[in-house]
């Protein structure tokens, strides 16, 4: 009697628990694996990552030193006695680190960009392009009206920047100033044609010359 009423509190007996038993723990077995897998391709992962990281900060810091060192010299260049500096926000960090420009041209303390004028300010972004340029050396530059908040003093030295790089590689400038069209080897015109179509006209700034020059000497 004790052992019946032991298994009636029990309860019914599952005929299937073995078979189910058998197949939780293949399915254990099979997920302990899995996670196994994952770990490990996390552990590999990090350690991607990591060479990655230490990849990014090599490339990142002979890249910055290069065009920090070609942004100095330019900028005197563009600024007689004056001087330009790159400088990291966080050193510590350069995943993270922003860059500052420092810029004081001659005869000024001023280090802010803010407190510049629009053409020194002109002048210190072509001053880090061309560093950029210089440092990642490239066939054909294009430029949009760079020069068009410059006076002709600075427009002056911004030519002669343009002169160290023609011989190089091409750079194609739209402009609006009559110095830069002279400066140039060659020139392209956009007009509205009738129909409202756009006609291109172009002209090689040394055979104008010299046509002007056997005009002259005809006259």
């Amino acid at each position: 009697l004790e052992l019946e009423r032991e298994l009636k509190l029990i309860g019914p007996i599952n005929a299937l628990a073995l078979t189910e038993f058998d197949s939780l723990r293949e399915r254990h077995e099979f997920m302990d694996e899995q996670l196994g897998d994952i770990r490990s391709t996390r552990k590999e992962l990090r350690k991607v990552i990591r060479s990655i990281d230490e990849e990014i900060r090599s490339v990142f810091s002979a890249a910055f030193a290069e065009v920090s060192g070609h942004f100095g010299d330019l900028f005197t260049t563009l600024f007689p006695g004056g001087h330009g500096e790159l400088r990291l926000t966080d050193p510590d960090d350069l995943l993270a680190t922003g860059i500052e420009i420092e810029a004081r041209p001659s005869g000024k303390n001023v280090k802010k960009l803010s407190l510049l004028s629009g053409g020194e300010r002109s002048l210190t972004a072509l001053a880090l392009l061309f560093a950029v340029f210089r440092s990642r050396p490239s066939p054909f530059y294009v430029m949009d009206e760079v020069e068009a908040a410059l006076d002709d003093m600075n427009l002056h030295r911004f030519l002669g920047l343009v002169d160290q790089f023609r011989h190089d590689a091409q750079l194609l400038i739209v402009s609006h100033q009559k110095r830069t069209m002279e400066a140039a080897d060659c020139l392209y015109g956009v007009s509205m044609a009738s129909g409202g179509s756009s006609t291109v006209v172009s002209e090689r700034i040394e055979t104008a010359r010299a046509a002007d020059q056997l005009g002259v000497l005809a006259s």
